[in-house]
């Protein structure tokens, strides 16, 4: 909560001012009550016009200037909480960007939405709400108690027995709300994830025919929020009654007290209404207190959840000493006894590997799903890091240069291709900042994706659906390729990014990479392709089974054959051996 907070400093001044505002707002507010019976005993009781009319002037004139008051405390509350807002999105959006791999698998997408959204939200209307009308209920029920002593100590002394009570009660119930409301929040978090997967993926379920599970899905997440929050809700709001039944019983010992004390001649009629408005007031200002626990609570829940974010620590270790002027030059990768498993598991993934890559040349990486080759390649641009071992490229260690050294040499094309909304050539020049429009058709034209684009009615002007939806896979990969060929990588990283191209496609696409001079490293379920790179890395279980040309591994590796008989027949290995 405090490292939110944080993010009013920029703004003391103005809630400095704001609370000012409300302080002129809460005085006038203790006064007309006084100034009531004022009247009320030398006016009304005395029949002197001249003091109804006097006090009476002097009420609507504060009553003016409280008026004028909250107008601009509601200006500079509301500069407040949205400049607030403003910062800690932004700061959030920063943070998440430094994020590794790593963290990321903390945080589910749909929490990080929520907190950008519904977290930020929750605080910012509650700090509008402090500024505006929060701070001012305990201040009217402290003030009013002291105003009602000063008037009559007599009545006033039963605020000494209720207020007391009524404090406790509301810090016990801030307590356990809080903890509701976090559960609240998380049951948001799974609703919003339920959401985003079936919005994302709405064209499989209805392939699949499972919109019944989908909805039943969503009803389980759907009623589970509906349940926490309606027992949150219903806790808070039962405080309520029981705050104003212990008011209303101070209220009622004051008129009758107050009327025994009139009759005897002890006290006056106007400082018995003062006393009753007084008591109206602070009974008023009560019946707030749930609305203000429920809002502390909830941001109290918002708070702490952004501030796990913040102060996450980032699984990154970039080394900013390091030479600014090194660079990758050649490209030549070396895997050194190289093992990895994902952070906060036991299990190993990658054991013992270990290869080397010349400058320039191209690696098929074969094997079955779950051997481990997207993990490999992800720990040459350092999305996760090395367990045990080491990579080295140029023949320096990973991490002797900086994370932007390291990236800015490799082209990597992840398995699903990303688009994000836009054009085409936004897409395509994602890949480099201020690209020109000669280098992004260029890069098009050797991913074999220009013929395509120059066929659209808007060519490269061609707006992207959300995630490409309006894209073939096929053209998809394309277009994530060429954005990979822009940056004229030294090091070009396919994770099974041909899968939806043609053999013909594919060959001329391959073809036209060898004029990157690029290593290139290429994983992929297809021999036809495998057999056209120099050399090829057969995986299993996270070990490295055999390495060779398609001709060697026929002659050396069983499980090879068995996986090219599966796609060409035995009659091709026949033939071949």
């Amino acid at each position: 909560m405090k490292l939110v907070l944080s993010f009013l400093k920029p703004y003391k001044l103005h809630m400095v001012l704001a609370f000012s505002l409300m302080l002129v707002e809460l005085g006038v507010e203790l006064l007309l009550p006084f100034f009531l019976g004022k009247m009320i005993n030398d006016g009304v009781v005395n029949q002197d016009i001249n003091n109804i009319v006097m006090w009476g002037s002097i009420m609507i004139g504060l009553a003016f200037l409280a008026f004028i008051a909250g107008i601009l405390n509601s200006f500079f509350a509301s500069h407040v909480s949205f400049g607030f807002a403003y910062d800690i999105r932004e700061k959030l959006f920063r943070k998440i960007q430094q994020f590794s791999f790593a963290n990321l698998n903390q945080y589910p997408t749909s929490g990080l939405v929520t907190r950008f959204t519904n977290d930020v939200r929750q605080i910012q209307n509650t700090i509008f709400m402090v500024l505006r009308i929060m701070s001012k209920a305990p201040l009217i029920v402290i003030g009013g108690v002291v105003m009602a002593f000063i008037v009559n100590a007599k009545l006033a002394l039963i605020f000494l027995i209720t207020v007391p009570l009524l404090v406790a009660f509301i810090l016990w119930v801030l307590k356990v709300s809080t903890t509701l409301f976090d559960k609240v929040q998380r049951r948001v978090d799974n609703v919003n994830r339920v959401m985003q997967e079936n919005l994302a993926g709405m064209r499989l379920i209805k392939a699949f025919l499972r919109r019944n599970h989908e909805e039943s899905r969503f009803t389980k997440a759907n009623r589970n929020l509906a349940d926490i929050t309606q027992k949150t809700f219903r806790f808070v709001e039962a405080s309520s009654p029981i705050l104003l039944f212990v008011m209303n019983l101070s209220l009622i010992f004051i008129i009758w007290f107050g009327n025994i004390q009139s009759v005897a001649g002890e006290t006056s009629v106007g400082d018995v209404v003062a006393i009753v408005n007084y008591a109206l007031r602070v009974s008023m200002s009560v019946s707030m207190f749930t609305f203000i626990i429920m809002g502390f609570s909830r941001a109290k829940a918002s708070a702490d959840r952004i501030s796990n974010v913040l102060t996450v620590k980032v699984n990154k270790n970039d080394r900013f000493e390091a030479d600014q002027h090194m660079a990758v030059q050649h490209g030549d990768v070396e895997y050194d006894h190289v093992s990895f498993k994902y952070p906060n598991t036991n299990e190993t993934i990658l054991k013992d590997i270990s290869f080397r890559v010349g400058a320039g040349e191209k690696l098929a990486i074969i094997g079955a799903t779950g051997s481990g080759k997207t993990s490999m390649f992800q720990l040459v641009p350092r999305l996760y890091e090395v367990s045990k071992g080491s990579i080295m490229i140029d023949g320096k260690a990973i991490t002797d240069y900086t994370m932007e050294q390291l990236r800015a040499s490799i082209g990597y094309v992840p398995q699903s291709p990303l688009l994000f909304t836009g054009t085409i050539a936004d897409n395509i020049a994602w890949g480099k900042q201020h690209a020109t429009k000669d280098e992004i058709i260029q890069a098009a034209k050797d991913a074999q994706i220009h013929d395509t684009i120059i066929e659209l009615a808007a060519q490269y002007d061609t707006k992207v659906g959300q995630k490409g939806v309006n894209l073939s896979g096929g053209q998809k990969q394309r277009i994530s390729i060429a954005r990979a060929l822009i940056r004229q990588p030294k090091i070009l990283m396919l994770d099974d990014s041909t899968s939806a191209l043609d053999l013909t496609t594919e060959s001329r696409l391959l073809d036209a990479i060898q004029d990157y001079h690029c290593t290139t490293f290429i994983i992929t379920q297809k021999v036809s392709t495998a057999m056209n790179a120099d050399r090829i890395l057969l995986m299993d279980e996270g070990k490295v089974l055999e390495t060779g040309t398609h001709h060697e591994l026929l002659k050396q590796s069983d499980l090879y054959v068995q996986i090219v008989e599966s796609q060409f027949g035995k009659e091709y290995t026949n033939a071949v051996q």
